[in-house]
């Protein structure tokens, strides 16, 4: 009867620890679910900083071009207002001279 009430007894004992083992089991499934979900999290947050300062960084090597070829574009501009303007002058002193002596 002995051996009997010791198997029941270790029957018991092995199935509280398989119990016990699934519990176990279970919360540390429930706590690598909530690291994972914390870990994401953060790697989504760096990704959106990564992103914001590559985009950040673009738009200002953008906007230097742009000013680049602004002064450039400005610096010919300027230099074909001359030319037309010394042109001009030149048909001045002409028409000048044309109406000087067909007036006198």
């Amino acid at each position: 009867m002995t051996a009997i009430s010791d198997a029941i007894e270790v029957i018991r004992k092995t199935e509280f620890d398989a119990d016990q083992l699934i519990e176990d089991s279970k919360n540390e499934y429930v706590k690598l679910i909530e690291e994972s979900k914390i870990k994401s999290n953060e790697m989504l947050e760096e990704a959106k900083k990564s992103a914001k300062e590559e985009a950040k960084s673009i738009i200002s090597n953008t906007e230097a071009k742009a000013k680049e070829e602004a002064k450039t574009i400005i610096a010919n501009a300027d230099t074909q207002v001359k030319s037309v303007k010394s042109a001009s002058m030149a048909k001045v002193d002409e028409a000048s001279s044309f109406i000087v002596e067909n007036i006198l």
